[in-house]
């Protein structure tokens, strides 16, 4: 959802939320049982049964991707939060940085094709890179060359 929002337009089949421990453990507390259950016991994500989409939770000090401790954790979202059309989202910079981090494990690589297509669909400047973590930034410059350098959309 945050990548329609910052201008990429991308269905998906799962929301993901980025909350922390104490949010997550709210979130069950109030929604399980109540249209929403657990894909399997202990599972911190949910299912919502009218629609079937599936919820998972991306928790604050965790890490994208592989789930193997790197530079880049998941943020607290007090701390990275924009309004976008009234609804809060993760910012554009930590939503790429998480995004390219999440990319390193190999069977995430859609994470990186989502920053290249992003890159393109809202022209981001390759000095956007400048604000990244340097874990990522390498990889940013590599998406953008590439995107700049493809055939243009017409």
């Amino acid at each position: 959802m945050a990548l329609v929002a910052h201008g990429y337009d991308r269905t998906t089949v799962d929301v993901d939320i980025l909350l922390t421990a104490e949010g997550l453990a709210a979130v069950h507390r109030e929604l399980e049982g109540l249209g929403y259950v657990p894909p399997f016991a202990g599972s911190k994500n949910l299912r919502d049964t009218a629609t079937g989409v599936r919820v998972e939770f991306l928790v604050t000090g965790s890490f994208p991707g592989d789930g193997k401790a790197k530079p880049i954790a998941f943020p607290d979202p007090a701390d990275v939060g924009v309004a976008i059309g009234g609804i809060r989202y993760v910012g554009l910079p930590t939503l790429i940085e998480l995004k390219l981090a999440s990319g390193t494990a190999a069977h995430r690589l859609k994470d990186l094709a989502d920053v290249q297509e992003l890159i393109r669909a809202v022209s981001l400047p390759r000095e956007f890179g400048e604000q990244l973590n340097p874990y990522v930034r390498d990889k940013f410059y590599e998406l953008w060359d590439g995107a700049a350098s493809g055939p243009k959309d017409e």
